[in-house]
C-alpha cells in the first residue's frame, strides 16, 4: 500500500504536468482499454457471477467521473489545494464501510485513520500562496475545489465498490493465468472508459486531442503502467485487508507529494509541512498495529 501510495502521487504530478489533463486521462485510458482487449483469451468471463458485474458496472461510473473530476479540478486548481481535498476518503470511508459491509474498526485503528486525514491537510495547508489573504472557510473556495470534492465523493464510491468486488472474486474458484486483481483492474478501466470518454468529449476536440498525443504520448504510456501498478496493489490488498485501513494508508501519497516537491521542484518544507508529515507517518503506524 505504501509502494502504491508513492506510484499515486507520481501519478497525479504527471496529470498536473500536462497541457491538457482531460487529454491526458483520455490517452491513459485508451492504453487500459488496449490491454482489456486481451481479456477474452485469457480469462473465464462466463465463470465471474453476476453480482460481480453489477459492482463493475457500479464501480465504473465511480472511476469514471473520478477521472473526469479530478482532470477538470487539476485544470482550474493548484495541485496543493486539489489533492489534499481529493484524498480525503479516509475520513469518511470508514463510516460507509461499517454500515455496508459490516467491517469493523479498533479504537487504535479510527484514532490512526484520524490522523491520517489531518496529518495531509496539515502538510498542504501552509502552501497555498493564492489563499494566504483568505481566512477561515474561504480558504476552501478557491478555484478547483468544487471539484475536489466531487473527486472525492467519487473515490468514495469506488473504494467501497472495489473491495465488495475484491472480496468476491477473492472467494471464486480462479483458473486464469492473471491475477484476480488484474482482471478487475482491466475491467473497471473498460467500464469507467464508458462513462469518462463521453463526457470528456464534449469538452475535447479531434485536433487538441492529437496535439496532447503528439507530445505527451510516451508520458501517458508510463502514467498507465504507473496507475496499473499502483490500482493493481491496492486491489489485492483489498481481498483481504479491511478497505477503511487501505484507503488510510495510500493516503501517505500525500506525504510523497511533499517529498517528491522537495527533490524535483526545490521546494523547502515548512515547519507545519513537517508536523503533517509526522502526523501522517504516525497515523500509519496505528492504522498498521
Amino acid at each position: 500500500m505504501l509502494l502504491s501510495a508513492l506510484l499515486h502521487a507520481i501519478w497525479s504530478v504527471s496529470i498536473k504536468g500536462s497541457r491538457d489533463p482531460l487529454a491526458f486521462n483520455v490517452l491513459q485510458l485508451a492504453t487500459t482499454l488496449a490491454g482489456a482487449c486481451a481479456l477474452p483469451w485469457l480469462v473465464p468471463l462466463r465463470a465471474i457471477p453476476a453480482p460481480i458485474w453489477a459492482l463493475v458496472a457500479g464501480t465504473g461510473v465511480a472511476h469514471g467521473l473520478y477521472y473526469y473530476w479530478l482532470s477538470r479540478a487539476l485544470e482550474t486548481g493548484a495541485l496543493s489545494v486539489v489533492y489534499p481535498i481529493a484524498r480525503s476518503a479516509p475520513a469518511f470511508v470508514p463510516l460507509i464501510a461499517v454500515l455496508w459491509l459490516g467491517e469493523t474498526i479498533s479504537r487504535r485503528g479510527a484514532i490512526g485513520i484520524a490522523v491520517v486525514v489531518l496529518g495531509m491537510w496539515a502538510v498542504n495547508w501552509d502552501v497555498r500562496a493564492d489563499l494566504a489573504d483568505r481566512p477561515g472557510w474561504r480558504r476552501f473556495t478557491a478555484p478547483g475545489t468544487g471539484f475536489a470534492l466531487l473527486t472525492l465523493a467519487a473515490s468514495i464510491g469506488y473504494s467501497l465498490f472495489d473491495k465488495a468486488a475484491m472480496v468476491r472474486l477473492g472467494a471464486l474458484p480462479w483458473t486464469s493465468v492473471l491475477p484476480p486483481a488484474v482482471v478487475y483492474f482491466f475491467l473497471l478501466g473498460t467500464s469507467a472508459t464508458c462513462v469518462f470518454g463521453p463526457l470528456a468529449a464534449r469538452r475535447l476536440s479531434l485536433a487538441g486531442l492529437a496535439r496532447v498525443a503528439r507530445s505527451e504520448w510516451k508520458a501517458a504510456l508510463a502514467a498507465s503502467l504507473v496507475s496499473f501498478a499502483s490500482y493493481g496493489l491496492i486491489l489485492d490488498a483489498l481481498r483481504t485487508a479491511p478497505v477503511s485501513y487501505v484507503v488510510a494508508v495510500r493516503q501517505t501519497s500525500v506525504l510523497f507529494a511533499v517529498a517528491l516537491g522537495a527533490v524535483w521542484l526545490r521546494e523547502r518544507p515548512t515547519r507545519l509541512r513537517v508536523i503533517g508529515a509526522a502526523a501522517t507517518v504516525a497515523g500509519v503506524g496505528l492504522v498498521a498495529s
